[in-house]
């Protein structure tokens, strides 16, 4: 069986890295990727995927990267629930990321001035797990106290 993503967009906002009570880091986003059509009015539409990254990924995340920068990721799909403090029972879709690629160019500012702020040079650095590291398959929210989740 094959689950693998591979996507292209901006980040619709800067992520905020935060830490699990095991201290493992991890960030939660969303990214805009363009459709390849246009609609009847001749407007391009957007899909906007949420997507989660851990451990060196997240970091690079917090650090390099803002909103409205391009980034390039590879991952996979993983659906969960959990339940709500309401008692509601919430479904999530999303890409878990296996690496993470800034494609902001140094000298490419246009979508940063376009978000109201001033443009830092981003170095071209990759973030993928180490080897002996290894992503988890699965995160089972019931291990962990609602307050605590990263998303």
């Amino acid at each position: 069986m094959i689950n693998n993503v591979v996507l292209v967009g901006r980040l619709t906002r800067d992520p905020e890295l935060r830490y699990t009570p095991s201290n493992v880091a991890s960030v939660s986003f969303t990214i805009a990727v363009d459709r390849q059509f246009q609609s009847a009015n001749g407007e391009r539409q957007a899909d906007f995927i949420s997507c989660v990254a851990w451990r060196q990924s997240a970091e690079f995340l917090a650090k390099y990267v803002k909103k409205g920068y391009m980034v390039g990721i590879t991952g996979s799909i993983q659906t969960r629930n959990y339940q709500a403090q309401d008692g509601t029972t919430r479904y999530v879709t999303e890409v878990v990321c296996n690496s993470v690629q800034n494609l902001q160019g140094r000298n490419d500012a246009s979508a940063s001035d376009n978000q109201g702020y001033q443009a830092q040079p981003a170095p071209r650095v990759s973030a993928a797990p180490r080897a002996q590291e290894k992503q988890p398959d699965s995160f089972d929210v019931s291990e962990v106290a609602e307050d605590d989740l990263p998303f």
